[in-house]
């Protein structure tokens, strides 16, 4: 690390994506300024580990249009520009998130990444140190907002290591072109996975698989649906349990193109392998299935290491947080993490901590 002092800043915004940038929005209505700028009023950074504007955004598959994304939501105070439905969400949403910084001056501070983040000293209400691999901040608070994208989950099955074809996450997938004239084994029930499957079975034959027999929900996911969820994970994320799966949550509603799967006869659901084997999966009833493929549609979790040394992890591996603000460190805050995670609940979630942190008068000392 940088042996230099130091940076001193009041509040340190870990990532730019929907949640990172929602909170320097909140940060600057709420009169803080960016450090960069020289500030003498309370201030803030925000550090991206990525090297252009745009989060996970700008990582999604070539597929994945603007008519098809699933929940985008604007940043608080610059709408989305209208845009053809057929064009690619990452051509689109990264441009929109470049303006959004320039035309609200949150100057990004990227690529930075983010080593850990550790207490200066015993005080509780000290100062934490950022560090990263272009030097160290000090800060007075901390929001995490880092997102899932680099943390993809990879279940361990008997045997994986020998399998001969092709293995990959939904964070790697490009194009269903790939895999034309193939045999895919599609795992997973989440949107992407259902998402992915329809496209796949259009060049490919596939094979679904899931851990347990989806449970399709009839009913529109309507105002008090999603209230209710919501408060089933912040109970959840307020005892430290992990959040869970976004289906764990919702339940599996019909989405246009689970209705097109459906319609083509290709969502038929199969009970997950027991093992991997060479050329192929070993089911339950001792069968076997060839495969040249198996695509992972099994989700992502919080990529929050870097907060080890601070030990807020519960044994039930999650964080005890509450209105976004950590219940055993109250100068960490979590963004995108648990209820929080939609678009809609990063930006709400962006204005409760900016005004959480403005009301504290430590925040704006000199």
């Amino acid at each position: 690390m940088d042996t230099d002092a130091p940076r001193e800043v009041d509040v340190a915004v870990l990532g730019a994506g929907q949640a990172g940038l929602s909170a320097a929005y909140h940060l600057r209505r709420r009169g803080f300024s960016p450090v960069t700028r020289g500030a003498d009023a309370a201030t803030f950074v925000v550090l991206d580990r990525e090297h252009a504007p745009g989060g996970a955004w700008q990582h999604r598959w070539a597929s994945l249009r603007m008519a098809t994304v699933n929940g985008i939501h604007e940043l608080p105070g610059f709408p989305v520009p209208p845009a053809d439905p057929d064009a690619p969400a990452r051509e689109v949403l990264p441009p929109y998130f470049a303006e959004y910084e320039r035309r609200f001056n949150l100057d990004v501070q990227r690529p930075v990444a983010v080593r850990a983040v550790r207490a200066v000293d015993t005080d509780p209400r000290g100062r934490l140190l950022v560090e990263t691999d272009r030097g160290a901040w000090s800060a007075r608070y901390i929001v995490n907002a880092t997102g899932t994208w680099t943390r993809p989950f990879w279940p361990h099955y008997p045997g994986q290591e020998l399998f001969r074809g092709r293995q990959l996450h939904t964070a790697d997938y490009v194009s269903a072109d790939e895999f034309a004239g193939q045999r895919v084994i599609v795992v997973g029930a989440g949107v992407s996975g259902v998402q992915l499957l329809e496209e796949i079975s259009r060049v490919a034959t596939t094979l679904w698989m899931t851990r347990r027999e989806p449970e399709w929900i009839e009913e529109d996911f309507d105002i008090p649906a999603r209230v209710a969820a919501i408060a089933g994970v912040e109970e959840r994320v307020r005892q430290g349990l992990p959040p869970g799966s976004v289906i764990s949550v919702t339940g599996m509603h019909w989405t246009p193109w689970a209705e097109r799967a459906r319609d083509r006869g290709v969502l038929q659901r199969l009970p997950m392998f027991t093992r991997i084997e060479e050329d192929g999966v070993r089911m339950p009833d001792g069968s076997f299935l060839a495969a040249d493929v198996i695509l992972w549609a099994t989700g992502f979790r919080p990529a929050l290491d870097h907060l080890a040394p601070l030990r807020l992890r519960t044994p039930e591996g999650g964080f005890r947080v509450a209105e976004s603000r950590s219940l055993d460190d109250p100068r960490v805050f979590f963004i995108g993490y648990g209820p929080s995670a939609s678009t809609v609940g990063a930006n709400r979630a962006g204005r409760t901590v900016a005004a959480a942190i403005a009301a504290e008068p430590v925040a704006v000392d000199a």
